[in-house]
């Protein structure tokens, strides 16, 4: 089945309090896949952010966002008040996230929110922490510590809460009870948007792709509670870490930091860490998208303490033995794997027999340092094609960036031209092509620049902070999509025999329409005989 989605992260999505949330705008943005008949909505990890504020660097792989808690739906619930969110500071640009300015002022007002809540909490909060013990317990306590020590990474914490030592524990979660139960409750408020939210979007034939990182980060409550499943050393500090080694895009390669599977001690286990991930995982998306899937065939290790990533080496992964544990526990999953970038033989046969789709994006195609794997006459069915991903640039940036020869080479393979707008014509390149699924970014349907770049590899500061106004996500934009759709055969299967029922509706509406008229016409003409034409004189 041909089908097509949008890629828009919940954090660029349109609020009055500084990013987007679960709110009334995640909810608008739903009506616009709809009405430009789409079916997939592909989203970016939805995970608690850490330094750096990269969704793909977390404090727990379980964990959900308290940014994208929505303060409207608070202010229902009489957790908050309007003049209370209104009275905060939420940055002064609404094109971008100020994520100094919403770390202060976001964990203040969910602070408040707390103290009216732990006043008559709900049942269902008790149900949820019980539900979610295995991974919210450790979860909460590692925040409430984090705070506790000013924020400092858990290797910097006092040696007995490092080493996990029961007694230390014991006490921690004493002297901590209130702020635990206050990080349990924001997860439980995020769940319950995020569990509406996934409602309407699958009562409205839109299905949510998720995002989720191979690697946890080196500051997590993962990592802190499960340390036995990462390889640290005796004193619990990472031996290699995770990262990509140099090429034509980066001299230096790209240094990760994240701390490495112990795959021998995982197999053993059956895998159990990664099965709990996977399941919790499979029940919050649709379809699971798997960030860098080749590093389960081989991965690139890079001693702890290097400042680049140029002397690290390459170790073999768990391969289809991870894919076949999971299967056997989990049952077949919907998948989608990030296999882009230099693929050996080895890679690439992980990839055929898993049977998951993987990757295609069209800027590579043009790129003189990447091969032509990615022009689209060279795709099979079983994948899934991108304008570009939140890693590059927008289409419309790339046209300005881009070598000249490139840009060249793009404008002629797609008949690109400035009357249709290059955004569309690249995005038309993903539609037509045989690709089962084709998703684009919001930016390139808007038509942006650079400006609206979400990720530069490789760099901090200035990454993730994109943002779309009211305005620029709109009916206009939603009936073009939903032409370009229709032509390439991709609409959404419940949206056109919705749309068809509508037309079969309004058909009927104007055949009685027509007979009624008529009816009408030939009683009068019963009444009035002369009126009747007698034909010729």
């Amino acid at each position: 089945m041909r089908t097509s989605g949008v890629l828009m992260p919940i954090s660029s999505l349109p609020s009055p309090y500084g990013i987007g949330t679960m709110g009334k705008d995640a909810k608008k943005f739903v009506d616009f896949l709809v009405k430009g008949g789409q079916t997939y909505w592909q989203i970016l990890p939805i995970c608690p952010t850490s330094y750096g504020d990269s969704p793909y660097q977390s404090f727990s792989s379980f964990a959900g966002n308290p940014y994208f808690i929505d303060l409207e739906h608070l202010c229902k619930e009489k957790l908050l008040t309007k003049a209370e969110c209104e009275s905060c500071d939420w940055g002064k640009n609404a094109q971008y996230v100020d994520y100094g300015t919403l770390y202060k002022s976001r964990y203040a007002i969910l602070r408040k929110a707390y103290a009216r809540f732990k006043k008559s909490v709900p049942d269902g909060f008790y149900k949820f922490c019980k539900k979610q013990k295995s991974w919210l317990d450790e979860y909460a306590l590692f925040m409430a510590i984090k705070d506790a020590n000013g924020g400092a990474a858990w290797s910097e914490w006092d040696e007995k809460l490092r080493r996990r030592d029961p007694h230390a524990l014991k006490k921690a979660r004493l002297d901590h009870a209130a702020d635990i139960e206050f990080y349990k409750m924001l997860q439980y408020l995020f769940f319950k948007q995020w569990k509406q939210l996934k409602k309407y979007a699958n009562d409205n034939g839109i299905r949510i792709i998720g995002d989720v990182p191979i690697y946890v980060a080196a500051d997590s409550a993962d990592v802190w509670a499960n340390p036995s499943q990462f390889y640290l050393d005796e004193d619990l500090r990472p031996i290699e870490v995770a990262g990509c080694p140099p090429d034509a895009f980066t001299a230096d390669g790209q240094l990760w930091g994240n701390p490495l599977f112990r795959w021998d001690v995982m197999k053993e286990d059956g895998y159990a860490w990664w099965t709990k991930r996977v399941k919790a995982m499979a029940s919050l998306y649709d379809i699971i998208r798997i960030d860098h899937f080749r590093g389960f065939d081989s991965y690139y290790a890079i001693p702890a303490g290097e400042e680049t990533a140029k002397n690290g080496t390459w170790k073999e992964g768990p391969g289809m033995d991870l894919f076949d544990t999971l299967e056997e526990k989990l049952g077949k999953l919907p998948i989608i794997v990030e296999d882009l970038g230099f693929l050996t033989p080895s890679v690439i046969k992980l990839v055929q027999d898993s049977g998951f789709p993987g990757m295609k994006v069209i800027q590579f195609a043009f790129d003189s340092r990447e091969g032509s794997d990615y022009l689209p006459h060279t795709y099979d069915r079983n994948c899934v094609v991108y304008t570009g991903t939140h890693d590059n640039d927008s289409v419309m940036g790339w046209m300005e960036t881009a070598p000249k020869k490139s840009v060249k080479f793009a404008r002629e393979y797609l008949n690109l031209t400035e009357e249709e707008g290059y955004n569309w014509g690249m995005m038309r390149g993903a539609w037509s092509s045989v690709a089962d699924m084709a998703i684009v970014p919001m930016q390139d349907i808007i038509g942006l620049g650079s400006e609206s770049r979400i990720n530069i590899p490789s760099t901090l500061g200035n990454n993730w902070t994109w943002r779309a106004l009211p305005d620029e996500i709109n009916g206009v934009l939603s009936k073009r999509l939903f032409m370009y759709t229709q032509m390439y055969g991709r609409v959404n299967e419940k949206y056109k025999k919705e749309l068809a029922k509508k037309a079969k509706k309004k058909a009927k509406k104007q055949a009685e329409k027509k007979a009624a008229e008529k009816a009408a016409e030939k009683k009068a003409a019963a009444k009035n005989p002369a009126a009747k034409t007698t034909g010729k004189k």
